[in-house]
């Protein structure tokens, strides 16, 4: 069989290869499940934090210490959950991007340049626009990196809410977006949120690495050596100043992600397809009950419109996120002169730019760090977040929802499968004999038409036999005039 041929790159956004739409609808799978987890893990927060009957709860569950403090470790469990859970987010997002890189999109220049850009300038536009707002009304810049991140889960929770049949091209789209994404996420909170460092920890935790790498290239195989020397890494780096999701990234990025003879999967794709779920069902939501729990009321609402800092990430994630993005894309297109997927349109390539704008995870985390020190502006940039990505998934929600019908079919199109080998009808138009198997499956329908006709045409001529027969032995004769019954 002839292997399905990888799309013209020159088409922006068009139909995936079929290994990466293999892949990517299996990722987005469990991110999906893991949106809704964390849509419920939100709600589940705002619940908790403002009944007051549970808020002093909230708080005191928040701000239960435990850990060894000689190690440095004794944190709050919203501590742990920002810089523990979230180590295993970013570990499963440092396997994506070098997955992305070595086997995916990312790694020819040609398709990577779409999402990059688009990505870069989805991050550039919301910073630029929280910067004038912060700036315009004489408030703190320290939040500029906050409307920068887009969470997929969180976008793909609301897809799955409202029933979107998203084509593979642009759930791929988004979903390159958000890795390309969570990599500047990285380099921001790597370089502008990390203070004081411990050198002598710094230094241990890249030692740890170091091992972690030659332990990888020498084929070492088993949890129970990995798992230790992990959270030895993560322990050196929480103790070094550099933020500890650090840790989970850079081994991430170390592991193998291209397969070698006689492997179906590389040793990336495995532990990402063991470890996804722990992060998008656990890790992930998690550490939304803990960090989402903020006071909402209707002064405190008005508040965030009234403030800089916080009208600022509002306007970044819903008009910042989505010009950015939709703008990258256009110029992208525009200037490599690379045409739209003929099945698409550029409204399309808006309303999942705007649905971008969901800033969910990444974004409190780094509200967390930017605004530290200040409790109440830590809430609000909180409550903004909040605000904004319930207002981009409005937005994007209205745009989808006029285009469901088409990207249903187009998504019907894409699943259908008559010859039933287990591949995608629309991947096998140039292979010949994909077109010779329907010719056989189409003739044998035709010939049991032919069958099914030709004994309806029988059983109707005998019943017409019959009735002309039966009419003719009626006594005395149709249309006789005495009134006895026939």
């Amino acid at each position: 069989m002839t292997a399905p041929r990888t799309p013209n790159p020159r088409n922006v956004l068009g139909r995936l290869s079929l290994p990466e739409r293999n892949f990517v609808a299996e990722a987005l799978r469990t991110e999906t499940v893991g949106g809704v987890l964390l849509l419920v893990a939100a709600v589940a927060a705002l619940v908790w934090a403002n009944v007051p009957a549970l808020h002093d709860s909230y708080e005191s569950v928040s701000d239960f210490h435990l850990g060894p403090e000689a190690l440095g470790l004794h944190l709050s469990v919203a501590h742990w959950a920002a810089d523990g859970l979230l180590a295993v987010f970013f570990f499963v997002a440092g396997i994506e991007l070098k997955r992305e890189l070595v086997a995916g999109d990312l790694k020819d220049p040609r398709a990577a340049a779409l999402p990059v850009v688009a990505a870069l300038c989805g991050m550039a536009v919301p910073a630029l626009v929280y910067t004038l707002t912060s700036l315009t009304g004489s408030g703190s810049l320290a939040g500029w990196a906050v409307p920068t991140a887009t969470d997929i889960a969180f976008a793909l929770a609301v897809l799955a809410v409202i029933g979107t049949s998203l084509p593979s091209a642009l759930r791929a789209f988004l979903l390159t977006l958000a890795v390309v994404d969570d990599l500047f996420a990285i380099l921001i909170i790597a370089v502008f949120f990390t203070s004081t460092i411990d050198f002598a920890a710094l230094a241990g935790a890249v030692a740890g690495l170091v091992v972690f790498w030659v332990l990888l290239r020498r084929g070492v195989r088993g949890w129970y050596v990995y798992l230790p020397l992990a959270l030895v890494i993560w322990a050196l780096m929480y103790n070094s100043g550099v933020h500890a999701t650090i840790a989970g990234v850079a081994m991430g990025l170390m592991l193998r992600c291209t397969t070698r003879e006689g492997e179906e999967r590389s040793p990336g794709e495995r532990i990402e397809h063991l470890v996804r779920p722990l992060s998008a069902g656990l890790a992930v939501p998690l550490f939304a009950l803990f960090s989402a729990g903020v006071t909402i009321s209707g002064p405190a609402l008005a508040d965030v419109f009234a403030r800089p800092e916080t009208l600022g990430v509002v306007l970044g994630l819903v008009v910042g996120k989505t010009v950015g993005i939709f703008g990258g894309t256009w110029l992208t297109a525009r200037f490599t002169r690379a045409s739209l997927s003929e099945d698409l349109a550029w409204a399309d390539v808006f309303a999942v730019a705007s649905l971008a704008g969901i800033g969910f995870t990444v974004s409190l985390l780094i509200g967390e760090l930017a605004f530290e020190g200040d409790p109440v502006l830590v809430d609000e940039a909180k409550a903004a977040v909040l605000l904004g990505s319930v207002i981009a998934a409005s937005l994007a929600t209205v745009l989808l929802k006029l285009r469901n019908a088409k990207y249903r079919r187009m998504c019907e199109n894409e699943e259908r499968d008559e010859d039933l080998d287990g591949i995608p009808d629309v991947y096998e138009q140039d292979d010949p004999s994909y077109h010779l198997r329907m010719a056989d499956i189409h003739d044998g329908k035709a010939a049991e038409h032919r069958r099914i006709a030709e004994e309806i045409t029988r059983r109707l001529a005998r019943e017409d036999d019959a009735a002309r027969h039966g009419l003719a032995e009626v006594p005395g004769g149709a249309g006789e005039d005495d009134d006895r019954p026939a």
